[in-house]
Formats: C-alpha cells, structure tokens, sequence
C-alpha cells in the first residue's frame, strides 16, 4: 500500500526557514509526479509546489523565489524547503505523490 510520512512541520518566526520533507514506500518512486499543497483555515486546499518526472518544477507565484521543491529518488522522499516564511504561509501543509495518493499533512505556523 502507498504510504507517505511528513515531518519537518513546526512553529517559526517571519523570517526563518523550515524543510518539509515527504517519504514515500509502496510506490515506483521515480516515474510519479510530486507535489505539496496547502490549506489554511477557512480556505481551499492549494497546489504550492510541484515536481516532474523530468524535474521540472511549477511554484504558486505567492512562494516563487522563497520556496524550492525537490526529490530524491534514493530515498524516495520529496522535499519542499521553505525561507522567508510569512505568517500568510501558515497552513497544513500536505504531500501528494501521483494523482490521488497523499500525506497527512504536517502543521506549519509562521508567528511572532
């Protein structure tokens, strides 16, 4: 079965960084595309970051020049690296692999 576990989640003050990180078992890891969403309270979940199999990356323009998606295809794991974080950013942010298979999501709080 397809399992993918989060970490990396946490509080942090404007400014400052974290790494999400997403891995992956039950799945050919290489040939599936990957993706982090997010949903804040009262809003629609959203498509943050994405990666191809050919490694290509799409970011929502809110995060372009703050935000990195990445994969290891050794690990199986998925990555999204986060700096300059603004409290807009808080949200759940959560892992898909493919087209319907996702994480549990991990809590990110950006906070004074």
């Amino acid at each position: 079965q397809v399992r993918l576990v989060e970490s990396g989640g946490g509080l942090v003050q404007p400014g400052g960084s974290l790494r999400l990180s997403c891995a992956a078992s039950g799945i050919i890891f290489m040939i599936n595309d990957m993706a982090w969403y997010r949903q804040a309270p009262g809003k629609e979940r959203e498509l943050v970051a994405s990666i191809f199999r050919g490694g290509r990356t799409n970011y929502v323009d809110s995060v372009k020049g703050r935000f990195t998606i990445s994969r290891d295809n050794v690990k199986k794991t998925v990555y999204l690296q986060m700096n300059s974080l603004k409290p807009e950013d808080t949200a759940v942010y959560y892992c898909k692999v493919g087209s319907d298979s996702w994480g549990q999501g991990t809590q990110v709080t950006v906070s004074s």
